[in-house]
């Protein structure tokens, strides 16, 4: 039977966005952003760039009609969505890889606020650049995670009739996939492992998918996945600390 409380999980990231304007932690959230920022930015430069050039290259192949050559702008537009989709499912594990170390210090400070108490750890800069390897580290056991269950449920996509739950597994597994994402960094500020807190989430199953349902909303809208990811972070640390999981470290 599926434990927990779905509705008070959706409710985990609105407190998100609230905590991220306290002024305790809005230099850990800027930082980071104005990294995601400069990121985007210079992806959609050189993605742009490229499909220029195929846009060109396509071109020349076809019939030297004026009417058809006319229509580089509809390549535009189709290129341009293409851009858009890339940007929207691949920027959260990008901006995740390279904020880790600022967000499990957001965690850190997010829990502080929430709970009034110290952690015991070293909060200086040179640790915060210390842990990098470590942070990096936990995120390519996420990926590693993520990446044969998304290779599966490709595949599942491919077989007739079976197709039609495919995209409600997606959205189920997307949804479970962004609470592991997140609350991830409060459980690793307290060295819980990450299979250690699969199981965690699994013990408060439904709050765990009311908490990554809108973060995965979220992450696929261009602009508003710049704010999401470090409201994500102070929410994931709210369901830490509200759910079961500070009281089993």
């Amino acid at each position: 039977m599926l434990k927990g409380n779905f509705f008070r999980g959706l409710g985990y990231l609105g407190e998100g966005f609230r905590l991220i304007r306290q002024p305790g932690l809005r230099l850990f959230v800027i930082i980071p952003l104005v990294i995601n920022i400069l990121l985007f930015g210079l992806l959609f430069f050189f993605m742009g760039e490229l499909f220029a050039g195929l846009i060109a290259a396509a071109m020349s192949w076809l019939p030297d009609w004026a009417w058809l050559q006319a229509l580089d702008w509809l390549f535009w537009i189709l290129y341009g969505a293409v851009i858009v989709l890339m940007l929207a499912y691949g920027f959260v594990i990008v901006a995740n890889l390279i904020g880790s170390p600022f967000y499990g210090y957001l965690a850190e400070l997010t829990e502080k606020h929430l709970t009034g108490q110290e952690m015991n750890t070293d909060d200086s800069w040179a640790s915060i650049i210390k842990d990098i390897p470590r942070a990096l580290a936990r995120e390519v056991q996420k990926i590693l995670y993520y990446l044969p269950r998304a290779i599966a449920l490709l595949i599942i996509g491919l077989i007739p009739v079976v197709n039609l739950v495919a995209a409600v597994l997606w959205f189920l597994f997307n949804s479970w996939m962004m609470a592991l994402q997140y609350v991830d960094y409060p459980a690793d500020n307290h060295k819980l492992s990450f299979p250690a807190l699969r199981r965690l989430l699994g013990d408060t199953r439904l709050s765990a998918f009311g908490f990554g349902l809108p973060v995965a909303l979220a992450a696929m809208v261009p602009v508003l996945n710049l704010f999401v990811v470090p409201a994500a972070v102070c929410g994931a640390t709210a369901y830490w600390v509200r759910e079961n999981g500070a009281t089993r470290t």
